[in-house]
């Protein structure tokens, strides 16, 4: 039996350091990715979201909904960027996302507090996704309790006691019941289509450049867009059919309502989908080889589930964390498949998710044309 060697030993662990510096992709991942994760998790994730946008309906102007809207303000939680003068204004907000939270103070509000009668302030919130809303929901009675106390001092010092002087009546709007799954299933659709799309095509390419049938393709007259569109149609039919299966356990296992258009569900679905594949295509190109193409993978996919709403509330990130969310299709796409699915939105509610959607196609194909190209000499 030969003996151990440490030169040769040592000579393997050497030869292996010298690999890995010449793969610089890998490299980069190594080094790469726990400091992304460090930054992700220490300072963009935030389970108890603040400074929620709000609007407010305010048909009393008194002195007293002054005072209820700046304890709102001071709880921290609600941000009071619009002031709306009609239902169905406030209405349009909700549906299209624009705020977390509307706030209507009613008519003799005021009037009703001194009085005793114990008015109802009115909060409806966009519950589609329970853990945004939920820390600043159980605010609001203890808010009301503590932005009161002062203004219920002397002859009014009776109304402070139990029970509350205003009844705060909140309307979880499109959750009523604040059910996770209606949350998690519509996201699920953006994250599997997100890692299985881009992975597939990643490796597409790659596969044939390992197997030595990439130059074959290279050699025929098919020009770059015809590759790169051919190669992905296959795999749309593909998504489709995933979508399709988990649409329908979501539906039969988890009764996840579909209030709006299945077309415009699938028209949307299409458009992620075909982003998704592109860039999968994109990084086929640029990488040599499988490992390459799903380490690219990986490291796209981890801050798209991240930052886009799916995991952990996206307005409870910072500025510079839902900047670099929204230049990813997901986050987008979560918006459109729960914006159909749970609030029946139409396309005039959908377009201001779509266009980014398809800005990103753009570029992304672009890039990988460009890559294509420079292959190609």
């Amino acid at each position: 039996m030969q003996a151990l060697s440490w030169s040769r030993w040592t000579g393997i662990i050497i030869k292996e350091f010298i690999q890995l510096r010449r793969d610089r992709l890998t490299f980069g991942m190594i080094v790469g990715i726990p400091i992304l994760q460090l930054i992700l998790f220490g300072f963009a994730i935030n389970a108890d979201p603040k400074q929620l946008p709000t609007a407010v309906l305010d048909a009393d102007r008194s002195e007293y909904a002054r005072t209820v809207l700046q304890g709102l303000k001071n709880s921290g939680y609600f941000r009071i960027e619009r002031e709306v003068s009609t239902e169905a204004e406030a209405e349009a907000l909700l549906l299209s996302g624009e705020v977390q939270f509307v706030v209507t103070v009613p008519e003799n509000f005021g009037r009703k507090l001194v009085r005793g009668e114990r008015p109802v302030l009115l909060v409806e919130a966009d519950a589609t996704d329970p853990s945004a809303t939920g820390n600043a929901i159980a605010s609001l009675a203890p808010t009301m309790r503590t932005a009161l106390a002062r203004d219920l001092g002397g002859p009014l010092a009776r109304l402070n006691p139990v029970p509350d002087p205003v009844e705060v009546r909140v309307h979880r709007r499109f959750n009523p019941e604040g059910i996770t799954s209606y949350n998690i299933v519509p996201g699920l659709l953006g994250t599997i289509l997100t890692m299985t799309m881009i992975l597939m095509t990643g490796l597409a390419m790659t596969r044939e450049r390992e197997r030595g049938t990439f130059e074959n393709l290279l050699s025929t007259p098919a020009l770059p867009i015809e590759v790169m569109t051919g190669k992905i149609v296959p795999y749309i039919l593909i998504g489709l059919i995933q979508v399709t299966l988990l649409l329908a356990a979501g539906f039969l296992i988890f009764q996840v309502p579909m209030q709006g258009s299945v077309l415009l569900l699938y028209l949307s679905v299409s458009l992620f989908i075909a982003a998704n594949l592109t860039l999968g295509i994109t990084f086929s190109s640029i990488a040599r080889n499988q490992l390459q193409a799903m380490q690219m993978t990986f490291f796209f996919f981890l801050p798209s589930i991240l930052l886009s709403g799916f995991m952990f509330p996206f307005r409870g990130m910072p500025e510079w964390a839902q900047w670099v969310g929204n230049l990813l299709p997901l986050t987008h796409f979560l918006h459109l498949v729960r914006g159909i699915m749970l609030k029946g939105n139409g396309l005039a509610e959908l377009w201001p998710n779509i266009w980014p959607i398809l800005a990103f196609m753009l570029v992304v194909i672009s890039l990988g044309l460009g890559v294509y190209r420079k292959t190609l000499d």
